[in-house]
């Protein structure tokens, strides 16, 4: 390999790994960063709410039923000694914390939006007195 050749792929690579760190310190890519890390968190906490809260309650409402058992278990047809198991108690718990999740998204965003209307509010008002 010629020297011009090796020097265009070492000036190529080091335009990469400048792009790169320019990719990386964009703010959004910061901001996206902090919000899994949240997410990741927020989901544990939810997650611990359902399971040692939530489905009790309900589970007591419902006669004593723990969803956490409730499975359907179909015997292998086929001679073997496995069976499906179709755990639909887990589904029903998966599906109570996405209505919590979603449901704390929506107030959380809903917040976020009264207070940008106030904001934006409050700005008009003080262009308005700012024009007369």
């Amino acid at each position: 390999m010629a020297k011009s050749e090796e020097a265009a792929k070492l000036r190529e690579k080091q335009g990469l790994k400048e792009e790169f760190i320019e990719f990386i310190n964009r703010g959004s890519m910061i901001d996206l960063a902090v919000g899994v890390a949240v997410g990741g968190a927020f989901t544990t906490i939810v997650n611990s709410l359902v399971n040692d809260i939530v489905m009790p309650i309900v589970g007591l409402l419902a006669g004593g039923v723990d969803f956490t058992g409730l499975a359907i278990r179909i015997p292998n047809f086929f001679g073997g000694q496995d069976e499906a198991v179709i755990a639909y108690g887990n589904f029903i718990q998966n599906v109570v914390q996405f209505l919590i999740i979603a449901w704390v998204i929506f107030m959380v965003i809903k917040a976020m939006n009264r207070m940008n209307r106030r904001r934006e509010s409050r700005k008009a008002e003080k262009e308005e007195k700012a024009k007369k």
